[in-house]
């Protein structure tokens, strides 16, 4: 899922009036400007129709008039970014059950790059989770069918399913000589986007995913970590590692609930009329001043890398991991009644400091790898990686993140890389996972920190 925004746009015809433009120094009037693109723009629907027309009457099977529509659309929208769509009425359906937070499937977000899917991460709890699917992974066949020359939604409707069916799915991963086959069994999936425990006297807060529900989650989470921890909760540790993120509102609201002030995020478009900014409430600051850490990694995308850049840049905690994935723009949903949605990239999104993210993501302040030789794999790991990406605007490039504050004492002391012997990572281990326990020293450094200096 990506950053959404649900909207209508009405279009207000135009009508010109024959007649003659006078033009200055050689240059054309906006009148004759406007006409000359609307010409060509007929010029382009004609061929449409004509290439329309001959397809229908000479392709070597009968094909029929939606069906070509719905593969122009997605040619015309998927050309764009990797983010446009267009989504038939099934599908758009789909869509508004995902974002609810409940919908059948096997629980992975998936992007396009270069005619395949890539894995930007599997969901927790889900069957792709349960399965080992990694983010970067490349899904090459679904049923023993190419997922080549198929559109990004046609490929998702076709790894969906009643649940307690079963689907096969081949995967490249580079650190794997041969294509990996899983079979996976479809469920419906109801994300629990927000999960907690205590370690000791930090607080462990894992956001998956930025549906309707995540908001309320975390506030639940928080009042249930308080009552477990007597009133005693020192510090907080959210993990946003593999969280593909989901609803801007919601990244704007989870992001106020570490915030009493400043900005958390701001949008640019093509017009500037229609740029946005959010601003924190001071009264919206659920977690005190209690120190927060965030996990990020490179499956750490789009609304969650709002919430990261938001604490970073506020200077209200640190991010410790790795690069995250980049994904520094926004989709708004258009619905089109009667023929489903589209989902069109229409602004790109810039942390408090100013910064965009488009094609960089965040950079954290300790850089914490999960394992000391990190498996490559066949797909870019990271959004800058993909095809046909939006560039920042007047750069031509993305532009790196300004350079990191001062860090305190204790965040210089925390390795890079595990000891030489440390376990394999195993999900159910906590005691395993070095990012999150870099992240707890850290969390209870700062809290340390925090009660010498109040004294």
């Amino acid at each position: 899922m990506k950053i959404t925004r649900t909207g209508i746009v009405l279009l207000v015809g135009t009508s010109f009036a024959a007649g003659c433009v006078a033009a200055t120094s050689g240059s054309i009037g906006p009148a004759a400007a406007q006409a000359n693109d609307q010409q060509q723009t007929y010029r382009w629907l004609s061929l449409f129709s004509n290439v329309l027309e001959r397809v229908q009457a000479d392709y070597v099977e009968p094909v029929s008039g939606p069906a070509l529509i719905d593969n122009a659309l997605n040619g015309m929208l998927t050309g764009l970014d990797p983010h446009s769509s267009y989504m038939n009425e099934g599908q758009w359906r789909d869509m508004q059950s995902e974002t609810s937070g409940q919908f059948g499937g096997v629980g992975l977000e998936v992007t396009e790059n270069g005619g395949l899917l890539q894995v930007v991460s599997p969901i927790d709890g889900t069957p792709a989770a349960a399965a080992g699917m990694k983010p970067g992974d490349l899904i090459t066949a679904v049923d023993g069918k190419t997922v080549e020359g198929l559109s990004l939604n046609d490929a998702v409707t076709a790894m969906r399913g009643p649940p307690d069916t079963k689907v096969s799915l081949i995967v490249k991963r580079l650190a794997v000589t041969d294509p990996i086959a899983v079979t996976l069994t479809r469920q419906i999936i109801k994300i629990e986007t927000v999960k907690s425990r205590l370690a000791g006297d930090i607080g462990v807060i894992r956001i998956s995913e930025f549906t309707e529900q995540t908001d309320t989650g975390l506030h639940a989470a928080m009042k249930a970590l308080r009552a477990d921890s007597n009133g005693r909760l020192r510090g907080l540790v959210v993990d946003l590692r593999n969280d593909p993120g989901g609803l801007l509102d919601q990244a704007v609201a989870v992001s106020n609930d570490f915030l009493s002030g400043g900005e958390i995020v701001s949008t640019r478009g093509r017009h500037s009329d229609d740029d946005q900014s959010w601003q924190a409430k001071p009264d919206g600051n659920i977690s005190g001043n209690l120190p927060v850490v965030i996990l990020t990694n490179n499956g750490t995308a789009s609304a969650a890398e709002i919430v990261a850049g938001a604490v970073q840049d506020n200077h209200r905690g640190l991010v410790l991991g790795t690069q995250s994935f980049g994904k520094g723009s926004v989709q708004t949903l258009f619905p089109l009644p009667g023929h489903g949605a589209i989902r069109l990239t229409t602004a790109r999104y810039y942390t408090p400091s100013g910064r965009s993210i488009q094609g960089v993501g965040i950079t954290p302040n300790v850089e914490v790898d999960e394992t000391r030789t990190p498996a490559p794999h066949f797909a870019p790991e990271h959004e800058a990686d993909l095809q046909h990406i939006l560039s920042v605007p007047g750069t031509g490039k993305a532009v790196p993140a300004p350079p990191q504050a001062e860090l305190p004492p204790i965040a210089r002391q925390i390795p890079k890389l595990p000891p030489e012997h440390w376990p394999a990572l195993d999900a159910a281990k906590p005691e395993t996972d070095f990012q999150l326990q870099q992240g707890l020293l850290l969390a209870k450094a700062l809290a340390d920190e925090s009660r010498a200096a109040a004294r």
